[in-house]
């Protein structure tokens, strides 16, 4: 497994994203709510305004993916939101997850963010428990994003 920086908008990324994207759309329609699919700005994810990265398992396969991008500033100060954290299902249960998010707060750290924050929606029971497992806790909302429940922060 190897975790590597990639534009956004990059092949292999594009289609992990479009993959989220249409895993939340199909779990958002079961519980009867629209998801809103907005593709990040490449812009938004270059150092040191952010980053985004690609999860590739042993055989060089695009597995996953995540990203940071500076957001307004915080009560703690600079202030990084973790973004569009997936791995494949034929992944999961590998610890992927959390190497992910620790790589990306590790970056998060490298360019002076005080804190780290996320929205989820409150059906991904598995994200919320990993960003628990990791030190974040329920901090209040942050944005108005229509597609989430639930607001995290850990400071760094």
């Amino acid at each position: 497994m190897k975790l590597r920086s990639s534009p956004v908008d990059a092949p292999d990324a594009h289609a992990l994203l479009a993959e989220y994207f249409q895993v939340r759309t199909e779990g958002f329609a079961v519980q009867g709510v629209s998801y809103r699919t907005t593709f990040p700005d490449p812009a938004a994810f270059l150092p040191p305004a952010g980053v985004f990265v690609v999860l590739d398992d042993d055989e060089g396969g695009a597995q996953g993916c995540g990203g940071i991008r500076l957001i307004p500033e915080g009560p703690l100060g600079t202030r990084y939101e973790l973004k569009h954290l997936y791995l494949r299902p034929v992944t999961r249960g590998r610890g992927w997850g959390r190497l992910l998010v620790e790589d990306l707060e590790r970056r998060a750290r490298d360019f002076g963010a005080a804190e780290l924050v996320l929205d989820t929606h409150h059906s991904l029971e598995a994200a919320g428990a990993l960003y628990a497992r990791t030190g974040f806790a329920a901090i209040e909302p942050y944005n108005d994003n229509p597609n989430a429940s639930r607001w995290y922060g850990k400071a760094l």
